[in-house]
């Protein structure tokens, strides 16, 4: 099994493909865009494929497969195939701005992709471009349905409420709830790197978020969707075909359960969202060593805790760097 040193077990490995993106949404990444890898440091599918397999005897279970924005990568469904060959394997999911969905969602279920999260910050036409500041004609409700259809689930939107900007839309996401088996989440913001037009100010603690979904009827804890991996906390109205989450990255940590690590686009295992501790595998991969003893090592040095309410947060200009 693969253990680190505070006796967590980690399963779940987050892989981001790209650190590109078609969307520069106000948290995530700045307007003009960071400076991209060089496309020889990116790993291909088939090296990815590799450390997954070679992960897998060790414990690994569930993979997600972020960016940046990972379906602007071409032949996402090719590498979902490569990933679904790998037997230890459980679950594959998708974190995507949903705004290719409408158009992949089933190439990718046949693939073998078994769920998805989308970031949905609003459900208005003109806000969703002024938050992802740029115009692709994004609709979560299309892209969530085409998703449905295509036969992938637990479906999840993602939501990063920020003051001021899309606070007043929390009672019309949690009304999704009742008629959509899908699972609102509503994810307190986390002003990190270069994006300092977000600040501190711009949190909406979760206390307050969980009061304004009340304003439309009781709600009771729920034991949310099959297979979550993450830190989320559910709850759903009486009769509702989905839930309403909430994750608290702010006002509550929940770093005793973390059992995942994360693989950059460029070959890294780096082993706490916020933290600075990272392991190059790609080179050691390139040369054909086994790379056992560079996970049991990053492990060993995997950190009890993030340390995103200090501000630290290991280099990080944008969370577009490490998906999330």
């Amino acid at each position: 099994m693969l253990v680190d040193q505070f006796g967590r077990t980690i399963e779940y490995l987050r892989i981001s493909i790209t650190d590109r993106c078609n969307f520069r949404c106000q948290y995530c990444m700045p307007l003009e865009g960071l400076p991209w890898l060089p496309k020889d440091d990116i790993l291909r599918y088939e090296e990815i494929t590799e450390i997954v397999r070679q992960l897998a005897p060790l414990g690994l279970k569930r993979i997600r497969i972020t960016g940046g924005e990972p379906t602007i990568r071409p032949q996402l469904a090719r590498l979902i195939r490569m990933l679904r060959d790998v037997s230890a394997v459980e679950d594959i999911a998708l974190s995507t701005n949903g705004v290719k969905l409408p158009e992949m969602a089933r190439e990718l279920r046949d693939a073998g992709l078994d769920r998805v999260n989308i970031s949905a910050d609003s459900m208005r036409p003109e806000r969703v471009k002024a938050i992802a500041r740029r115009d692709l004609n994004f609709d979560i409700v299309r892209a969530a349905t085409a998703a449905e259809d295509a036969g992938i689930g637990p479906i999840k939107l993602n939501v990063v409420v920020m003051r001021g900007i899309n606070d007043d839309e929390i009672a019309d996401f949690a009304a999704l709830t009742h008629d959509h088996p899908w699972h609102v989440r509503f994810i307190e913001l986390m002003p990190v790197g270069e994006l300092r037009d977000l600040t501190f100010d711009h949190v909406v603690p979760t206390a307050e978020v969980l009061d304004r979904v009340r304003t439309l009827g009781d709600i009771e804890p729920a034991s949310g969707p099959a297979r979550g991996n993450g830190p989320a906390v559910y709850w759903r109205f009486p009769n509702a075909l989905g839930t309403v989450g909430v994750i608290t990255p702010m006002t509550h940590t929940y770093c005793e359960r973390c059992n995942r690590v994360r693989l950059t686009a460029d070959g890294r295992l780096r082993t706490c969202l916020f933290g600075d501790h990272e392991v190059l595998l790609r080179d050691a991969l390139r040369a054909g060593q086994p790379l056992e003893a560079l996970f049991r090592q990053a492990l060993a040095d995997k950190p009890k805790e993030h340390e995103l309410l200090q501000m630290r947060v290991g280099g990080l200009r944008a969370l577009s760097q490490v998906g999330g």
